[in-house]
């Protein structure tokens, strides 16, 4: 990887990792590989970028660029199952959104990983479980892990071009983590709006937690 530039606007190094650490990546990666490559390799290809983008995202912003990077290997693990698989599979978890769960069947897969992989993948921290489980809904207390997904899911470069994630990507390195992360979760929000689909009670639940503490970000570019 090669270099980045920090939120002060200088260069940030790339990330120094043990052989512990890289033979992890090596092992997440291969993991991924032969359980989406064949099924679902656009799917697949974005999983490796968004790993890549999180983990820049994380020396950018002082997360730890590892976590990030095995964080988003794994996001969209369970996309690979279908939205009837993924209902199923929900509902023996116990995972509750509050409404019906085909409305809500797209913010699924990221719930589910966080609770079936761990056991897959014991060695990993608590810390990307929870990553994973956030990408999709967001939350009102989101570390800066969190966040880091978050954002790398939406700007990775493998997405199509619109005017809201060149925004965010314009961001990046020039506005804080927090303020990034409130550009790409409202702009999800519009997105929502303006194509007309179901809006989960949940996220407008996480934007007035922020709006009523006080801890609305502001600012950016």
């Amino acid at each position: 990887m090669g270099k980045h530039r920090d939120k002060k606007g200088g260069m940030a190094k790339s990330p120094v990792y043990t052989k512990y650490q890289l033979d992890e990546i090596d092992r997440l990666e291969t993991a991924l590989a032969d359980h989406m490559e064949q099924a679902k390799p656009r799917r697949y290809a974005h999983s490796l970028s968004v790993a890549k983008t999180a983990e820049s995202l994380a020396m950018v912003y002082g997360a730890d660029p590892y976590q990030a990077r095995c964080a988003g290997i794994l996001h969209d693990w369970c996309k690979v199952a279908n939205n009837e698989e993924q209902m199923r599979r929900a509902s023996e978890l116990g995972i509750d959104l509050g409404v019906e769960m085909r409305l809500v069947a797209n913010l699924l897969h990221g719930i589910i990983a966080a609770r079936e992989l761990p056991a897959r993948f014991p060695e990993l921290p608590a810390e990307v479980w929870q990553a994973i489980e956030r990408h999709t809904t967001g939350a009102a207390d989101m570390s800066p892990l969190d966040m880091v997904l978050f954002v790398a899911d939406g700007i990775e470069p493998l997405r199509p071009s619109t005017p809201g994630i060149e925004k965010t990507r314009a961001m990046v390195g020039k506005a804080s983590l927090d303020e990034l992360y409130w550009e790409s979760f409202t702009g999800g929000i519009v997105y929502v709006l303006e194509t007309g689909r179901y809006l989960y009670p949940g996220t407008l639940e996480i934007y007035n937690a922020h709006a009523l503490a006080g801890t609305k970000p502001r600012g950016g570019v």
